[in-house]
C-alpha cells in the first residue's frame, strides 16, 4: 500500500507530466493576464472565452478551474519605478497593464478547488479561519457584496492582511499539493478594495448598549480587533495609545509602501463613527495612572505588543550609527507624515530622523522587518545595502521535515530584495554569517563591522575559524526580532509573566492573574503575524464579553436583593 507521501508524489508527478504536454502558455505576454477572445462587436455582449492550459479558448468555468487555468498573481509595480516614491507596492487602478481586471480575478477564483477539507481555512493555513472557498466562489459569481460580508465575518481588517500578510493560507492550499496554490491573498485584497470603492463598507452603530465599559491599551491590530468586536457586542470601548496616532504597528512599524497610512486611517475613522473612543498620547503608567483606569472601567484589556527588540551585545555596540529596526522605521514614517501635512524640512530635528541617504547600509537579520528596512533604505537613496542572515540559504522546494500543509520554508525573493537586485544588480542577502564586532573611527562613528561564517548544528550556530571578514558600513540596522513586551505596565499591575517575560494568560481564556484584566496579541503570545494579532483580538473580546456579562448579572442580582427587602 502506498503511503500518503508516495501518493502525493505520484499525483504531483503525473500532474506535472500532464501540464508539460500542454505547451501553449495561456498567459498573454503583453497583458500579463489570461488571453481572452469575444464574439460580436460589443465587448459586453457576452462572457469572454478564456485561454486554457491546453491552448484552447473556452468559456470560463470553475468545475475544473484548477486544471484549466494557470496561477497568475497580480504583480507589484516595477522595482525601478516604485523605489522613487513611497506609494504602495500593489498597482493602482491607473496601472491597467498590471492590475487584474474583473475577468482575470474570476479566472483566479475559479482555480479554487472543491476540496473536501480546505486546509487554507484551518490554523495550519489561516489563523482567523477565513472562509476562503466560500468567498472565492462568490467572487467567481460576481457577488462582491456577499464576498465582503463573508470575509468580514472572520476578519475585521482584510485590507491590512491582504497587503501585509505572508499568506500562510497559500502554503496550505490543497491545489499546492500538485500545482501552484490559488492566489488567495490577491483575491482577499481585491474583495475589500472593491467593497470600499463601491460603498459596501459603512458604519455599523450598535442599536443597544450594555452599559458596561472596557479600556483597551494599545491600538495595534489586536487592540483594534478587540475594540471592534466588543463595540459590536454593545459595550462602551475606549482605546488608549501612547503614540500620537492610532494604529500601533500598522501606523509606525509597517512602511508606507506595504500599507498606506490612509488605509489605516480610513478603517480607524470607521471604527470611530461606530462609537469607539480613541485617546492618543496616553502612556499608561507614565501620564495615565493604571489604577485610575481600572477604577473607571469595568474591564481592562492589554494589547501592548512585544516592543523590546533583541539586541546584539558585541564589542562596539555603543558606536553611533547602530540602530534598532523599529527605531529606523518609526522615525522614517513620522517624517513622511510630517511632510504630507506640510511641515517644512527646516523644522525637522536631526534626532528625530535616521537617514540612509548615501550610506553603506547593513541590515542584520531577515524576515519581514528586515525587508522593510531594506526597502526604506532604497527609498532614502543609500549607496549600498547588504542583508545578513544567520541561517543557511533555504531550499528551493520543501524539505522532508517541512511537509504540506506547513508554511513552506523555501527560498523566496521579497519586494526589498527585488528592488536591490534591480538597482544594484544582485541580491543583498549573505547567508550563514554572524556579526562578531563593530568597528568605529576616532569620533565614535561606525565605520565597519566584522563577520564570521557559521555552521548550524544541533547545538546552534558554530563559528568557523578563519572566516572573518570586514565590511564597510556607516549605518547598521538590527532586525533580529522582539523578545517581550515592555514590563512597566505588567509590573505596576503585578501580573504574572511566563518564561519569556510575556504576560501570562492562557490562549482561549486570555485572563491574566489579576481579576478583570485581560491580555492578547504579541504581549501574550510573543512576536507574531498581524493575522494572529487579529485572531487574538477577536478571542480576547469573547473572553472579556463573558466576564462583563457575568459582572452585569452579579450587579443586577445585588440590586434586586436590595429592593427585595422593601416589598
Amino acid at each position: 500500500m502506498l503511503s500518503l507521501r508516495s501518493v502525493s508524489r505520484f499525483r504531483a508527478t503525473n500532474f506535472a507530466r500532464m501540464m508539460s504536454s500542454k505547451t501553449p502558455n495561456p498567459i498573454d505576454v503583453d497583458t500579463g493576464k489570461h488571453e481572452l477572445w469575444r464574439e460580436g462587436i460589443n465587448d459586453h455582449d457576452n462572457e469572454p472565452m478564456v485561454r486554457r492550459r491546453d491552448g484552447t479558448l473556452q468559456p470560463l468555468e470553475k468545475l475544473r478551474g484548477f486544471i484549466n487555468y494557470q496561477r497568475n498573481p497580480e504583480p507589484y509595480r516595477d522595482p525601478l519605478e516604485r523605489v522613487t516614491d513611497w506609494g504602495e507596492l500593489n498597482p493602482t487602478s491607473e496601472d491597467i497593464d498590471l492590475k487584474h481586471n474583473e475577468t482575470e480575478r474570476k479566472v483566479q477564483a475559479a482555480r479554487c478547488m472543491d476540496c473536501g477539507t480546505p486546509f487554507c481555512s484551518t490554523h495550519s493555513g489561516c489563523p482567523v479561519n477565513n472562509k476562503i472557498p466560500e468567498w472565492n466562489t462568490l467572487v467567481y459569481e460576481d457577488q462582491m457584496q456577499s464576498a465582503i460580508d463573508r470575509l468580514h465575518s472572520t476578519n475585521n481588517f482584510p485590507e491590512f492582511t491582504g497587503r501585509v500578510c505572508p499568506a500562510p493560507c497559500e502554503g496550505a492550499c490543497v491545489a499546492g499539493l500538485v500545482d501552484n496554490p490559488v492566489t488567495i491573498k490577491n483575491i482577499e485584497y481585491a474583495i475589500v478594495d472593491k467593497a470600499w470603492e463601491d460603498g459596501y463598507i459603512v458604519p455599523r452603530v450598535p442599536k443597544t448598549r450594555t452599559g458596561m465599559s472596557v479600556a483597551i491599551v494599545g491600538s495595534g491590530p489586536s487592540g483594534l480587533a478587540a475594540a471592534d468586536q466588543l463595540n459590536q457586542m454593545g459595550h462602551n470601548v475606549t482605546v488608549f495609545e501612547r503614540e500620537d496616532r492610532i494604529g500601533g504597528l500598522l501606523m509606525y512599524g509597517i512602511p508606507n509602501m506595504k500599507l498606506s497610512k490612509d488605509t489605516v486611517d480610513r478603517r480607524v475613522d470607521l471604527l470611530r463613527q461606530e462609537g469607539i473612543e480613541f485617546v492618543t498620547n496616553a502612556n499608561i503608567g507614565e501620564n495615565i495612572d493604571i489604577n485610575e483606569l481600572r477604577s473607571n472601567f469595568d474591564a481592562l484589556t492589554l494589547c501592548i505588543g512585544a516592543t523590546m527588540p533583541r539586541d546584539l551585545p558585541i564589542p562596539g555596540r555603543d558606536l553611533k550609527g547602530i540602530h534598532f529596526a523599529m527605531e529606523f522605521l518609526t522615525k522614517n514614517q513620522k517624517r513622511l507624515l510630517m511632510t504630507s501635512e506640510g511641515a517644512l524640512e527646516s523644522t525637522w530635528s536631526k534626532d528625530d530622523f535616521i537617514t540612509a541617504a548615501g550610506k553603506d547600509v547593513i541590515v542584520i537579520g531577515g524576515g519581514d522587518t528586515g525587508t522593510d528596512c531594506i526597502g526604506t533604505s532604497m527609498r532614502h537613496r543609500c549607496r549600498s545595502v547588504t542583508n545578513f542572515e544567520l541561517m543557511p540559504v533555504p531550499p528551493n522546494e520543501r524539505a522532508e521535515d517541512n511537509p504540506w500543509p506547513q508554511w513552506p520554508r523555501v527560498y523566496g525573493v521579497d519586494y526589498g530584495h527585488a528592488e536591490v537586485a534591480a538597482v544594484f544588480g544582485e541580491d543583498p542577502r549573505v547567508y550563514s554569517v554572524m556579526t562578531k564586532e563593530f568597528l568605529g573611527d576616532e569620533d565614535g562613528n561606525l565605520r565597519a563591522l566584522v563577520t564570521q561564517e557559521v555552521e548550524i548544528t544541533d547545538k546552534g550556530p558554530v563559528p568557523i575559524d578563519g572566516t572573518e571578514k570586514e565590511w564597510e558600513t556607516d549605518l547598521a540596522i538590527l532586525s533580529m526580532g522582539f523578545v517581550a513586551p515592555e514590563s512597566y505596565v505588567s509590573d505596576e499591575l503585578g501580573l504574572e509573566v511566563d518564561q519569556r517575560n510575556n504576560i501570562h494568560a492562557i490562549y482561549g481564556d486570555y485572563r491574566t492573574s489579576t481579576e478583570g484584566v485581560f491580555a492578547a496579541g504579541d504581549c501574550r503570545r510573543g512576536q507574531s503575524l498581524v493575522v494572529w494579532a487579529i485572531n487574538e483580538g477577536r478571542g480576547v473580546a469573547n473572553a472579556c464579553n463573558a466576564f462583563l456579562e457575568k459582572k452585569k448579572e452579579a450587579e443586577m442580582g445585588s440590586a434586586d436583593s436590595k429592593f427585595a427587602g422593601l416589598v
